[in-house]
């Protein structure tokens, strides 16, 4: 399927107030679906919709965004689906659902398998769920969860192509029920520098939670493989998680005195105007928030080819450059192109930062939702009049 990245333009429903939508996910923290989940709410037009956000963790980064934006935030404080906790947060769910009038819930991860259930018993209108990664990189029984909830959503909704191929193909959802909505990026704060560094250093950069699906080892063996190739070539590694101590330990064995480790931070424009070079290694990747976000900070990326990296970066490499996911030869050979061809990173960082503005703003992404609550809203009172 050929992405369309540009937005539709639906009919709305009449209505005299904002419609209330409780959007749910499972922590606030780090991690792209948090992102999306904050940018979403936070950029929604209050004209037409009330924002409320639903989390079993309100602590994190996203949680005092969300804050300080002024959403109104639900703690469900649930740790275990079969106790006699979930049945009281659910009902304490479904109390705040009437008090709000919640016309739409819309699920954004396995917080679904609560939350979708909890809105059918409540007799939400709209449901919705997504399904922003590859599935097989969650544990056996989350997955088996996600499938049985899969029947209680009127939509699903995913971030790309590859991931509405997936989830057609090998989850066997009817087509009519899988949304696409990309991604977006608020290019006030993610934007190129006035001009890239003229040190004499050159910057090789990610910045992603550090968890198995990232790759990561097989940035630091390319970087390895291609440091010669610049005196004061830095490798830097923005981010946290479980494998942090693993990759330090990597980066030890193969003595690399130029990689260098920042914890999770919310500086992440600064650090991504300061990398030349972005890569994404993934080995499973749907359409990455940081890959879109060092793009419309105009660096020269590289991406694995999967999932919906090569609709972002373009699959014949308009604004970047991919390998095949796990070749470390392969990626050491764009890294060696772009290290070599300051032209090159010019122009592919320019033509990143352009699309990213043109195509993928939060404002874009912020519609493309509406259209689709409002595109819902509308079927089911249809068919409530019998229409």
């Amino acid at each position: 399927m050929q992405a369309q990245f540009s937005s539709r333009q639906l009919a709305s429903p009449a209505r005299t107030r904002p419609v209330p939508v409780l959007i749910m996910v499972r922590e606030l923290d780090q991690g792209g679906v948090e992102r999306d989940v904050a940018k979403i709410a936070m950029h929604l037009d209050r004209s037409r919709f009330e924002p409320h956000v639903a989390t079993f963790y309100a602590k994190g980064l996203r949680y005092e965004e969300l804050r300080s934006a002024g959403v109104p935030i639900l703690e469900l404080p649930l740790r275990s689906l079969i106790s006699l906790t979930s049945v009281r947060l659910a009902n304490e769910m479904r109390r705040y659902i009437k008090q709000h009038r919640i016309q739409i819930v819309h699920a954004y991860d396995p917080s679904g398998v609560f939350g979708l259930l909890v809105a059918r018993l409540a007799r939400v209108p709209v449901v919705i769920g997504s399904q922003l990664s590859y599935r097989d990189i969650l544990d056996k029984r989350t997955q088996m969860l996600l499938r049985m909830s899969d029947p209680l959503a009127d939509a699903i909704l995913v971030n790309c192509a590859a991931i509405r191929q997936y989830m057609i193909e090998d989850e066997h959802i009817p087509e009519e029920r899988v949304e696409i909505c990309y991604n977006g990026v608020d290019t006030t704060q993610f934007f190129p520098p006035t001009c890239r560094s003229t040190a004499s250093s050159l910057v090789i950069g990610t910045v992603c939670a550090l968890r198995p699906e990232k790759n990561l080892p097989v940035l630091q063996e390319a970087f390895a493989m291609v440091r010669g190739l610049h005196p004061k070539l830095r490798l830097v590694i923005v981010g946290s998680g479980s494998e942090l101590k693993a990759l330090q330990e990597n980066a030890a064995r193969m003595g690399i005195d130029g990689n260098e480790f920042v914890p999770a931070t919310r500086d992440v424009p600064a650090w991504l105007r300061t990398m030349d070079i972005f890569v994404l290694p993934s080995y499973s990747e749907a359409f990455s928030n940081s890959l879109l976000e060092a793009m419309a900070c105009g660096c020269a990326v590289v991406g694995s080819r999967v999932g919906g990296t090569p609709e972002l970066i373009g699959s014949k490499e308009e604004r970047g450059l991919l390998f095949e996911s796990g070749d470390t030869k392969g990626l050491a050979t764009q890294l060696a192109r772009l290290i070599l061809n300051a032209g090159l990173r010019r122009d592919l960082g320019s033509r990143a930062a352009q699309f990213a503005k043109e195509s993928l703003s939060i404002q874009i992404a912020a519609e493309r939702t509406a259209a689709i609550y409002e595109r819902w809203l509308l079927r089911k009172a249809r068919r409530g009049n019998g229409s």
